[in-house]
């Protein structure tokens, strides 16, 4: 059994023990990331990171193994995006020298935090910026969610939004042509630094870049959706490489969540066939949010590893079975509402059927 591998500081990696348990509830995990992923395009990846954090794997190892199979996903999903005409490659390649740029500053900062804080800073930091975005970004989906409930959504807010990003005049300004659009270079590496970035903090940006080229470029979502994948296999391999180079890849984690996945996906995929728009936003919000709690509730302990916090052992345990339940709460509650969906949207189909036969 591998028990770890030296690291860059003092500290060593510990690789988490390998037996019966740990490898059904790794699967198990990977099905619901899959099945999330597929249903909701990047959803999938804010429960992996986590969750793995949840069993015991530190986050600098989570996250690289997470890139790792975020490659391989990626590469499926661009190809058959690729198929369908929904990726600009050259707003990809325009976005590539932000992206590896910001793939590349997010692991020197995590291994320097890891190199002197260890685990427990390491961890801490990836968790702050996961709770920092995360509920910000869960906030902005249910307002959208009760909008579109409401009837008060209004399609040209995208529209007018671009319209100013568009209007930044400076040079070189590119066509793109598959994406629609005209903006200045400038904006599109920034998009790829903070989408880059991201990637490499917490194992997935597409949450930032997907929402930037609709928002900020004007990007169709199909075109923006299957760019974003095309750049995932960038950020994913290059981010792979980078953390595996000093032994922050366990690969025996990334096969192990592949074996589910694989599943997963296709489930989610055809569910995207049947359940509406707003369905999958609210899933989408009540995942993000659960996963942001996750880590929120894991900060005190960092915080006492690093003694900047003093709690005793038993809180300490309790904290760490509430973060663990309420990540994994979620994301089955998430695949549970996907399947209920599901079954509600095929009775409604089989009962209209039923109306209008003689």
């Amino acid at each position: 059994m591998l028990e770890g591998v030296p690291a860059i500081a003092n500290e060593v990696i510990k690789f988490i023990d390998i037996n019966t348990s740990s490898v059904l509830v790794l699967i198990i995990l990977g099905f619901i990331g899959g099945t999330l992923s597929g249903f909701l395009g990047s959803g999938g990846a804010f429960i992996l990171t986590p969750g793995m954090m949840s069993l015991g794997v530190p986050g600098i190892l989570a996250v690289g193994s997470n890139l790792t199979h975020k490659f391989g996903k990626a590469l499926v999903g661009a190809r058959k995006h690729g198929e369908l005409g929904n990726i600009d490659a050259k707003l990809g390649l325009s976005m590539i020298i932000g992206l590896l740029s910001g793939v590349q500053a997010a692991v020197y900062i995590n291994e320097m935090i890891f190199k002197s804080l260890g685990k427990a800073g390491s961890d801490l930091y990836i968790s702050i910026i996961f709770v920092s975005v995360l509920s910000v970004l869960a906030l902005f989906i249910l307002k959208d969610v009760r909008k579109t409930k409401l009837g008060n959504v209004k399609e040209t807010a995208r529209t007018k939004i671009a319209e100013r990003f568009q209007k930044i005049r400076i040079p070189p300004i590119i066509n793109f042509k598959v994406a629609n659009t005209t903006v200045s270079l400038w904006v599109v590496l920034f998009i790829g630094l903070a989408t880059g970035y991201l990637a490499g903090t917490i194992g997935v940006g597409g949450f930032i870049g997907v929402p930037a080229m609709i928002y900020m470029l004007g990007v169709p979502t199909t075109i923006a959706a299957g760019t974003e994948l095309f750049l995932a296999v960038f950020s994913g391999a290059f981010g792979a490489f980078s953390y595996a180079l000093n032994g922050f890849v366990d690969i025996r984690l990334v096969l192990l969540l592949y074996l589910g996945s694989i599943v997963g996906v296709q489930v989610g995929a055809i569910a995207t066939k049947i359940v509406n728009g707003t369905q999958i936003r609210l899933v989408l919000a009540i995942v993000i949010g659960l996963s942001a709690l996750n880590r929120a509730i894991a900060i005190p302990t960092y915080l006492s590893d690093l003694n900047y916090l003093t709690i005793n052992s038993n809180l300490a345990y309790l904290l760490s079975v509430a973060s663990s339940f309420l990540l994994f709460t979620g994301a089955i509650s998430g695949v549970i509402i996907i399947f209920i969906s599901m079954k509600q949207s095929q009775m409604m189909k089989y009962t209209t059927i039923g109306r209008t036969l003689p």
